[in-house]
């Protein structure tokens, strides 16, 4: 079209929409394609095609030395290139489902099928097509070692001497070493099956007055020997000969070429187009969406690295494939782009059926066909890396936690009950649970619980065990009712404002409780401010023994000096010692004795607490930086990925070896060795009545419906978040199903005096992290895909069969220094803080406008919007930190639970628009509410995006 206001849509376009949706119908599957560019070059041996450059997704070059490829980069086309080769294509000849399957026969009929006005003599033409059957030379990728011990031994490049030889000789060599190449080359590995493979092929000839441009797209995949360096089949094919050109022409134009080809748009144009009109249409319509930079304001020989993450190409497809309309500019693209319109996708899981038990019908429905590959899709190394390192954290989270309910509840419950229903509710839940990669555990909000209602016992005189057992049942009993009503429906309200803002709370416990721990060690293990390298004559300790059997008090120094020692202990003589007690007695020895501690060197402690928190700092980086180390350049590929799969395994064993190697006596992990309750005045089973008046069953009720929200709460929010789309999970949810058994378990726990279990948001996420797959093959440049998760129940069995099992372990687990272990707490708790989104707007009022991160979110809300609605997360925050740690910590599951009427308020202050952006609508009413405002404002939206420079 000559005029950009004859149409809202080009001609190119229209029938680019055409073709993409007849693929549509046809529902073919675009591959990934390999492109390689041979260059005739002229050598003293004669003409020989060469490889120059790559693509995959990314351009490679064959640096100018000749014997490495440069690094994967954007490539960076002169526009005159892309003109030139629009016309080579629009006047050469374009062969579409060509039935061929060699070279020769493809050179062949691209020979015969020239127009009339490019016939060549029959001499020409036989040497034009001895020349396209020429074998290239390939750049071989190889390592500094065998380069230097392949120096010289090519047999197709003869030392000067030689080079009388005829060609003829090295050809036959060529071929073979060619088809070795390609067995040989790992390059391979990049490529995933059903890869095909185009070649493009450019050079300048002296017999030639035209240029020849040939274009073919095989009907069927043909594999065309060793055209190629790897040995896919290939399915396009582009030639361009011609007489002598400016320098780099040919080149150019063929780079143009590839690059459109790694273009999946043009590739899905090229594998459907019926015409020469079509490939013409699929040019234009990669040139309308080029973007230009001018040659004066950057460096063209400047590579630009592949960015982090890529555009998803469905996202232009779907635009080509939308009728689009004069007066959306842009606006109804941006609308159905938004994350937060779409940010909950649990329509299957969640929808009401009207029934009772609906839900949990469905999702056992959902989950039974899946049950056996649960278990088989256990099968690979990565998950006994996540056994190791979530079995660790299971165990450090049991002690601490069991620490903690002890202190709190007199030994009610303590280390051993800990481990035990750890073990034992962890284990159902992973086999009978409709989400198994979440990890039960105590939990803080749990804790705060179990500590007022002891307080509470012990002021009314009330038995605290048979008063919780009545609790539990409560609470179970609730459980079931929710379940039976699809309460879990409500979790569709869950926005990203109610998750983040638990999420960002149960982090910030872990972070806490690992630096608390570590400066009690300060109490436990004074350091020795006093100490003076002066005043170390001045230092001693001795024993000071007073026993009926002893005539004197003698005082046993320390060894200062051996003369007075002998003296003191052998009389001055050095045969048989006068004194009846032993001559050194350890510090337990003489205490055992009924002995004192004498001296000014009696209570020095070594530095126990600066090689514990060396411990502690180094375990945490080391864990970060071994698990960032498969993005690292170094060592090969397979080598990074196992070191970042067991990078905290490797991290606690680097610094126990460190705490063996140094000898200091570190707090070390200490699990119960024998099988009886902490506290010995209770059993194992915990009668309903007997210690408590009749009518606490019912006053139990009244906790029970406080604690019901809490587990509610606590369960239902950690599984919108373990069950995001962003984790690809592909064997669904199952909301009723893991409340259930959350429930059951309450009876269970509560009738043995056990602690209650409910998800854990950290630890899980770990397990989920832990288990994260990635594609095997990436194109270079290119970050591994994301597949998913590994989906199944094998590890977290393991995980609880081991905690349980750990009471026979101890012998073994007392060499693991506590402060390695809260180097795990603080980086889990890191690692979980840093995963939402809450956390980089944090960083933001720190960040001048300038430095600010290329977000979206701030292309199209204002900054003082983004800020007033994180002040808002920071302040609930600060009120659900303030509730657990005082006393009216009574209310804190009501505050959970008023989070999500404080999101829905936040409606009056903030427009649809922006929640969009920053949040995710509310469903049903506030989603239909916002698609019909959406509309109409757009012209609010331009306006706002102008503001933010879009």
């Amino acid at each position: 079209s000559g005029s950009i206001f004859a149409s809202s849509i080009s001609s190119a376009a229209e029938r680019v929409r055409a073709i993409l949706q007849q693929e549509e119908v046809g529902d073919r599957k675009c591959p990934l394609l390999f492109i390689q560019l041979n260059e005739l070059l002229s050598t003293p041996a004669g003409l020989e095609w060469k490889e120059m450059a790559r693509w995959i997704k990314f351009e490679e070059k064959v640096e100018d030395g000749g014997e490495r490829w440069s690094m994967p980069h954007i490539p960076a086309l002169p526009l005159h290139s892309l003109f030139e080769l629009r016309t080579c294509l629009q006047k050469g000849t374009v062969l579409l489902d060509l039935d061929a399957h060699s070279v020769k026969e493809i050179i062949d009929k691209a020979l015969c099928r020239q127009p009339d006005d490019w016939l060549l003599p029959p001499e020409l033409r036989d040497r034009l097509a001895a020349l396209l059957l020429l074998q290239p030379r390939h750049q071989a990728t190889k390592s500094p070692l065998l380069a230097l011990a392949d120096l010289g031994l090519s047999p197709c490049r003869e030392p000067s001497s030689q080079k009388h030889l005829s060609r003829s000789r090295c050809h036959p060599t060529r071929t073979f070493l060619s088809m070795s190449f390609q067995l040989k080359n790992r390059f391979k590995k990049k490529l995933p099956p059903g890869a095909e493979v185009a070649n493009v092929m450019v050079g300048e000839v002296d017999f030639l007055k035209k240029p020849f441009t040939v274009f073919v797209r095989l009907r069927e995949v043909a594999a065309l020997g060793s055209l190629t360096e790897v040995a896919f089949p290939s399915r396009f094919l582009f030639i361009l000969l011609g007489p002598h050109a400016k320098v780099k022409a040919y080149h150019e134009i063929g780079r143009a070429m590839a690059t459109l080809l790694t273009d999946e748009l043009f590739q899905r144009v090229a594998l459907q187009a019926k015409n020469q009109e079509d490939i013409i249409a699929g040019i234009d319509v990669f040139l309308d969406e080029l973007t230009v930079l001018p040659p004066g304001k950057w460096d063209a020989s400047a590579r630009i690295p592949p960015p982090s993450c890529l555009p998803s190409p469905h996202k232009r497809i779907s635009m080509h494939l939308r009728e689009r309309k004069p007066h959306c500019n842009g606006s109804t693209a941006a609308a159905e782009d938004r994350p937060g319109l779409g940010h909950h996708h649990f329509s299957e899981e969640l929808e009401r059926t009207g029934r009772l038990f609906g839900g949990l019908v469905r999702d056992i429905r959902r989950k039974a066909p899946w049950y056996r590959s649960d278990f088989s899709d256990a099968l690979h190394i990565q998950c006994l890396s996540a056994v190791l390192y979530i079995y660790l954290a299971t165990v450090t989270n049991a002690i601490t936690f069991g620490g903690m309910l002890g202190d709190a509840t007199a030994n009610m419950q303590g280390v051993l009950e800990s481990f035990l229903g750890t073990a034992f509710a962890g284990s159902i839940f992973c086999l009978f649970s409709g989400q198994p990669l979440t990890i039960l555990s105590s939990t803080g909000p749990v804790l705060v619980f179990e500590r007022l209602l002891f307080s509470f016992s012990e002021d009314y005189s009330l038995d605290y065990l048979e008063f919780r057992l009545w609790i539990g049942l409560w609470v179970a009993f609730f459980g079931l009712v929710l379940v039976a009503t699809e309460a879990s429906h409500l979790v569709q309200y869950f926005t990203r404002f109610t998750e983040e803002g638990f999420c960002a709370l149960i982090s910030l416990i872990f972070i806490y409780d690992s630096l608390k721990k570590m400066l009690s060690l300060a109490e436990a293990f004074p350091i020795n401010w006093h100490y003076r390298t002066d005043d170390v004559t001045l230092y001693s300790c001795s024993c000071n023994l007073s026993s009926p059997g002893n005539a004197t008090d003698t005082p046993l120094p320390s060894p200062t000096g051996l003369h007075e020692v002998r003296t003191l202990l052998f009389g001055g003589d050095a045969g048989l010692p006068t004194l009846a007690p032993p001559a050194w007695l350890s510090r337990a020895q003489c205490l055992s004795r009924g002995g004192q501690l004498l001296g000014t060197s009696c209570h020095y402690v070594p530095d126990v607490t600066l090689l514990s928190f060396l411990l502690f700092g180094g375990t945490f980086l080391c864990c970060t930086a071994f698990k960032h180390f498969k993005s690292s350049r170094y060592f090969p590929t397979g080598l990074r990925k196992l070191v970042s799969d067991f990078s905290i395994i490797l991290a606690i064993l680097i610094f126990c070896a460190i705490d063996v190697a140094l000898g200091l006596e570190t707090p070390k992990l200490l699990v119960p060795s024998e099988l009886k309750p902490t506290n010995p005045s209770r059993g194992w089973i915990v009668l309903p009545f007997g210690a408590n008046p009749w009518w606490v069953c019912l006053a139990a009720a009244v906790p029970a419906v406080l604690v019901t929200i809490l587990i509610f709460m606590d369960q239902q929010i950690t599984a919108v978040i373990l069950n995001r789309k962003e984790y690809k999970l592909k064997k669904g949810a199952g909301f009723h199903l893991d409340l259930l058994c959350v429930s059951l378990l309450m009876i269970v726990t509560s009738v043995t005096g056990l602690p209650w279990y409910v998800s854990a948001t950290v630890i899980s996420l770990a397990h989920m992290d832990s288990l994260r797959k990635e594609s095997t093959t990436s194109a270079p440049g290119e970050q591994p895909e994301f597949l998913g998760i590994r989906e199944q129940r094998l590890t977290g069995l393991a995980v609880f069969i081991l905690t349980g099992v750990s009471v026979f372990m101890a012998p073994i687990l007392k060499y693991i220094p506590m402060p390695v272990l809260y180097g795990v707490f603080l980086h889990m708790g890191v690692v979980a803080l840093n995963s939402i989104q809450f956390t980089d707007r944090v960083r933001l009022f720190l960040m001048p406008a300038k430095h600010q991160p290329d977000l979206l979110y701030l292309r199209h809300v204002p900054l003082r919007r983004v800020h007033l609605f994180t002040a808002i997360q920071v302040l609930c925050l600060a009120v659900l930190w303030v509730l657990k740690s005082t006393v009216a910590a009574i209310i804190f599951p009501v505050m959970l639970l008023a989070l999500v009427g404080i999101r829905k308020g936040l409606e009056c202050i903030f427009s649809l628009h922006d929640l969009s952006w920053l949040d995710s609508i509310m469903p049903e009413p506030g989603r239909k509410e916002a698609e019909g405002k959406l509309p109409r404002k757009h012209e609010e939206e331009e306006s706002d995006t102008e503001e933010v420079g879009d």
